[in-house]
């Protein structure tokens, strides 16, 4: 049998992939360890519950997309090239599954109230980090207007998590031109920044 770590990381690959593929409501602890090659009793010593192994695994995943956020948003670029990579990201979040699994776990906490506490930390880090990058804009920019920060953050953050989620259902580019919408939103920055 692996050592601990290697055995904690299989189950986590197994449930991402498994949440992938059935979404929350369908996940099964057993399904999980079959498909990470290791017994059931190994979910429940290292995670406890089907319910903390998913959140474990959204937090594994926030970690080192918030990570790669950080560095993006507090670098000196000028704030419209950090718009378009941040639509940039949004590409790759989708590929990966992260996207999937952060609107699963959204639903999810709408009757846990355990999973809602642990999405809204999630998303609290990056609304932080949103409401960081617009305060130090409004030094460099001399103001938001009537603004805040916080407030800028919110309109910068909100309609990425819209965006996604109508992605998620199916909404085609052709119906619902969200990602072009949100690069012309860097188009607007770019012109206040003056570039």
């Amino acid at each position: 049998m692996p050592s601990d770590p290697d055995t904690k990381a299989q189950i986590l690959k197994a449930a991402k992939s498994a949440l992938l593929n059935t979404g929350y409501s369908g996940l099964s602890t057993r399904k999980i360890a079959d498909e990470a090659g290791v017994p059931l009793s190994q979910i429940h010593y290292h995670f406890g519950s089907r319910h903390n192994l998913v959140l474990a695994l959204l937090d594994r995943e926030n970690q080192k997309l918030l990570t790669r956020q950080q560095e993006t948003f507090l670098s000196e670029m000028p704030l419209w090239k950090r718009w378009e990579q941040a639509c940039d990201y949004l590409e790759d979040d989708l590929r990966s599954g992260y996207v999937r699994i952060l609107q699963e776990m959204t639903a999810a906490g709408w009757s846990d109230d355990d999973i809602a506490a642990a999405v809204r930390d999630i998303l609290k880090g990056w609304f932080d980090l949103l409401s960081g990058t617009a305060a130090a804009a409004a030094e460099k920019l001399g103001g938001l207007g009537p603004f805040t920060p916080e407030e800028i953050g919110v309109l910068a953050g909100m309609p990425f998590l819209g965006i996604e989620a109508m992605l998620l259902l199916g909404f085609k580019e052709k119906d619902l031109p969200s990602r072009s919408a949100l690069r012309k939103v860097g188009s607007v920055i770019r012109k206040l920044e003056g570039d």
